[in-house]
């Protein structure tokens, strides 16, 4: 028989232990043995590290006794001061960060409007300095004491190299994002597709906390695709995250393929209404949906044509994706749906039209209202945190990269 990597394997069962304190704590050893199917060894020795090193710390319960040694039963739970992260996100529109402790509670966050979109990677850089600069001072630290910063964004990105392959904030292709701010800052830095970060929050502090298989679409500028399973995220080859934008929903009156990115974008819906000069002001501004929203609520025909379109191009790459995964639950995020009821109907008519059976009655799809500045921030910081439990899994290939 082959026997796994004896550091790989303490690795993996220090980030387990780790996920079941922050899921369950104030916790007791011999419940982590028994959620996290570990033997009373291994927790004994992996948690006694874990509180020298300062990560976790034991709460004495008065009351409580352990039934053996009549003693009182000692609780584990995550020492907060452990770690300090900065949790960035940056959107066409908006730049939204979050500094949070070691168990993800929110210190202080910012939310700058601001246009962000096919800039240069310097720009946005500085932008992201400053921002997280500041957010760093009103939560009462420097940048000496934060351990990690997470940056996310829509679009194509390669974690690990902190490169970001596509994005419709970045003019060029291929950008060292990572390494630009590292340079600025000062500080680690890790680079994360919006969608991916989405769905780790979702998992760590939203409605899906005992799921630990879960698909989010994030339906922005780009159109990104986090998969969730087994508690970890899923990413392609060299940590590359998802986008389906270019995936395939039908084909144009000419015969040519139509793909979900073409309809079902925000772009794409403020491009169907470019006629309207109050619509292009109010694009370049970042506030297009807005006028869509209130020409929706008056019925304007054009509108209710482009909504049903895009809606209806959603619910249809949703059923390839329940087909390839068949996760219990999926959740639709992003800027879209703004668009409100016309539009989540929409989609809900055509993922019933086109699902396979019996694929739609496994498959739970919930809507999550757009996230205000607060949410966004500790979404990212979600994969700082991540990345300092110590998680082995950060590509389909080897577990850690040369």
């Amino acid at each position: 028989m082959k026997t796994g990597d004896p550091e790989l394997m303490r690795v993996i069962n220090r980030f387990h232990i780790l996920d079941v304190i922050r899921r369950y704590g104030p916790i007791s050893r011999v419940e982590i043995a028994q959620r996290g199917e570990l033997s009373s060894t291994t927790v004994s020795a992996i948690t006694g590290a874990l509180v020298e090193d300062g990560i976790i710390q034991p709460v004495p319960v008065g009351g409580i006794h352990e039934p053996a040694r009549g003693r009182p039963r000692v609780m584990l739970e995550l020492n907060a001061a452990a770690a300090r992260v900065v949790g960035l996100r940056i959107g066409p529109h908006q730049i939204a960060v979050a500094v949070t402790d070691f168990r993800g509670d929110v210190l202080a966050h910012l939310d700058v409007p601001i246009r962000v979109r096919r800039q240069s990677v310097a720009t946005v850089a500085d932008l992201a300095e400053d921002v997280v600069r500041r957010a760093v001072v009103d939560a009462g630290l420097t940048l000496k004491e934060i351990d990690s910063v997470c940056a996310t964004m829509p679009g194509i990105v390669e974690y690990g190299m902190g490169r970001v392959r596509v994005s419709p904030i970045f003019a060029e292709r291929d950008v060292c994002f990572g390494e630009a701010l590292v340079s600025r800052l000062a500080v680690p830095v890790v680079v994360e597709s919006e969608a991916n970060a989405l769905a780790l929050s979702e998992h760590w502090f939203g409605g899906s906390r005992d799921l630990g298989d879960l698909a989010v679409l994030s339906l922005e500028q780009a159109i990104g695709l986090g998969i969730l399973h087994g508690g970890q995220l899923f990413r392609g080859a060299h940590g590359l995250s998802h986008d389906i934008g270019r995936m395939v929903v039908g084909t144009r009156p000419d015969g040519s393929l139509l793909r979900l990115i073409d309809v079902a974008c925000e772009q794409a819906v403020l491009d169907g209404l470019g006629a309207d000069p109050s619509i292009r002001d109010a694009a370049h501004a970042g506030l297009g949906l807005r006028h869509a929203v209130e020409r929706l609520a008056r019925a304007d025909a054009g509108v209710l044509d482009l909504v049903e379109q895009a809606g209806r191009a959603v619910g249809i790459a949703l059923a390839n994706v329940v087909a390839l995964f068949s996760p219990p639950r999926v959740l639709l995020a992003g800027s879209l749906l703004h668009l409100g009821a016309p539009f989540t109907a929409a989609v809900a008519r055509s993922f019933a039209e086109t699902v396979a059976e019996p694929l739609g009655e496994v498959t739970e799809i919930l809507v999550d209202p757009p996230r205000d500045a607060r949410r966004l921030g500790q979404g990212a910081a979600a994969i700082a945190l991540c990345e300092l439990y110590g998680s082995p899994w950060s590509t389909t290939g080897p577990a850690r990269p040369a």
